[in-house]
C-alpha cells in the first residue's frame, strides 16, 4: 500500500474531491503511528519474538484493506489507512530487520539488502496494481489485496522467530573455529551489546536517526505525491505515472544489491552521505523538469540512492550497538525517523495547496536532504558503555 498510495490518491481525489493536504495528512498520520508504535513493537519483538508479532500484523493489515474498500468519507479513509499502516508495521520492516541482524555480522549489509528487496519488488509491480485499479476499481482492488496478502503472507511467518543459538548455527554461517581473516570487519562493529538506554545516550544514535529522517523527507514526499505531481503538473496519465513509480523500486533493487556488497567493504557513513546527495539532486531535477529526460534521470538518482542507503541505516545501528536489544533501539529511533516521513509529505502537500504547485515544497525538501549528509559524517562509532560490576566498580567494556 505504501508504494501504491499515490495511485490510490489520484483515484480518490477524482471521486471525492479531497485536497492534496488531506492526502498528505493521511500519509503523515500513518507514518507517525509507525514511529509511535516503534518502541512498543521493539519491546514485543525482543520479548516475544518476530513470528507472533508478524502474524498479528498480517491479520490487522487484511482487515484494513477490506475496510478501505468500504469507505464513504475522509474519516473512514483515515481509519482504514491507519489500520493498514499498523498491520504493515507489525508484519514488515522492523520485524524483518530485527530477525535479520541476529543472524549476520560480517555479512550484515548484504543480508539486510536482500531482506529489504521485497519492498522494492512490491514497487516494481505498481503498474500491475494500477491496471487492476483501472480495470476493476479501487474498491475491488483493495479488498482483493487484503485477501491475497493473508493467504500468501501468513504461511511465510513460519520462517521467522528463530535465532542462531536456537538452531545451533553460527552467526554469518561461519564456524567460529574457522579463520575469517579474509572477511572485512566493518568500521565500528562492537562486541558489546548496548541496551536501548545506553544507545540513546550516544551521539551516534542521534546522528544516524537524524540522517535517516533527513533522507525520508524526500522518500516520503515522493511516495505520497509523485503520481499527483506527474498527473497535475507534467501532463502524465495515471498509467504513465505508474511506470515512473514502478521504475523507482527497480533502481532501488539494483541499489540495494550494490549497497549490500559495498556496505560490508566500504565505510557505511561515506556511502550514506553520497546517497543523500543523490536524493537531493534527483528531487531537484524532478522539481524543475522542463523535459521528460529530466524526469527519467530523477529515477536512477533517487531510486539508486534509496537502495544503497536503505540497508546501511540498520547495518550501522547493529554494528555500533549489537543485536541483543536491536528491536528496542530501532523502536526508539523510529520516533525520530518518523519526522522525515511525516514532514516530507506535509511540507510538499501544504505548500502545493498554498502556492498552486509543488516547486517550493520539493525544493525545500531537496535542500534539507542534502544538508542531512552532515549527520552521517558526524555518526562516528560510539565508545563502549561504562557499566558497574557486582562490586559497584565502573567498568568500560
Amino acid at each position: 500500500m505504501t508504494q501504491a498510495f499515490g495511485n490510490y490518491a489520484v483515484l480518490l481525489q477524482r471521486e471525492f474531491g479531497w485536497s492534496r493536504t488531506l492526502f498528505s495528512a493521511a500519509f503523515s498520520l500513518t507514518r507517525a503511528e509507525s514511529g509511535l508504535l516503534g518502541p512498543v513493537q521493539g519491546w514485543a519483538l525482543d520479548r516475544f519474538g518476530t513470528r507472533g508479532v508478524m502474524r498479528v500484523g498480517v491479520v490487522v493489515m487484511t482487515v484494513g484493506f477490506v475496510g478501505l474498500s468500504q469507505i464513504q468519507n475522509a474519516v473512514q479513509f483515515f481509519v482504514a489507512y491507519l489500520v493498514i499502516s499498523i498491520g504493515m508495521s507489525l508484519s514488515g520492516f522492523l520485524s524483518i530487520t530485527t530477525a535479520t541482524v541476529k543472524w549476520f555480522e560480517r555479512k550484515r549489509a548484504r543480508a539486510l539488502a536482500l531482506s529489504g528487496m521485497g519492498f522494492a519488488v512490491g514497487g516494481i509491480v505498481t503498474p500491475l496494481v494500477v491496471y487492476f485499479l483501472r480495470a476493476f476499481g479501487w474498491r475491488w482492488t483493495a479488498a482483493a489485496s487484503g485477501l491475497i496478502f493473508i493467504v500468501v503472507a501468513l504461511p511465510l511467518t513460519s520462517w521467522f522467530g528463530h535465532t542462531p543459538e536456537s538452531r545451533g548455527e553460527p552467526v554469518d554461517g561461519i564456524d567460529p573455529a574457522d579463520s575469517v581473516d579474509h572477511l572485512v570487519r566493518a568500521e565500528g562493529v562492537s562486541d558489546v551489546h548496548f541496551t536501548a538506554r545506553e544507545a540513546i545516550r550516544t551521539r551516534a544514535f542521534w546522528m544516524i536517526s537524524l540522517g535517516h529522517a533527513s533522507a525520508l523527507l524526500v522518500v516520503g514526499a515522493v511516495i505520497a505525491h509523485l503520481s499527483l505531481y506527474l498527473t497535475t503538473e507534467q501532463d502524465f496519465t495515471l498509467q504513465q505515472a505508474s511506470f515512473v513509480g514502478g521504475a523507482l523500486p527497480l533502481l532501488q533493487f539494483v541499489g540495494q544489491l550494490v549497497g549490500g556488497v559495498l556496505g560490508d567493504r566500504v565505510n557505511k557513513r561515506l556511502l550514506a552521505s553520497l546517497a543523500m546527495l543523490g536524493h537531493m539532486t534527483g528531487l531537484l531535477l524532478l522539481t524543475y523538469a522542463t523535459n521528460r529526460w529530466m524526469i527519467w534521470l530523477f529515477i536512477p538518482l533517487h531510486g539508486f540512492s534509496w537502495g544503497v542507503r536503505g540497508p546501511l541505516m540498520q547495518a550501522l545501528r547493529a554494528d555500533y550497538f549489537g543485536s541483543t536489544s536491536f528491536g528496542k533501539i530501532m523502536g526508539v529511533s523510529s520516533m525520530v525517523v518518523m519526522l522525515g516521513m511525516i514532514g516530507g509529505p506535509l511540507v510538499a502537500g501544504t505548500l502545493a495547496d498554498a502556492t498552486g504547485d509543488y516547486q517550493l515544497g520539493f525544493t525545500v525538501l531537496a535542500l534539507a536532504a542534502g544538508a542531512g549528509l552532515f549527520f552521517f559524517v558526524a555518526a562516528t562509532p560510539p565508545a563502549p558503555p561504562v557499566r558497574e560490576d557486582a562490586a559497584g566498580v565502573d567498568l568500560a567494556i
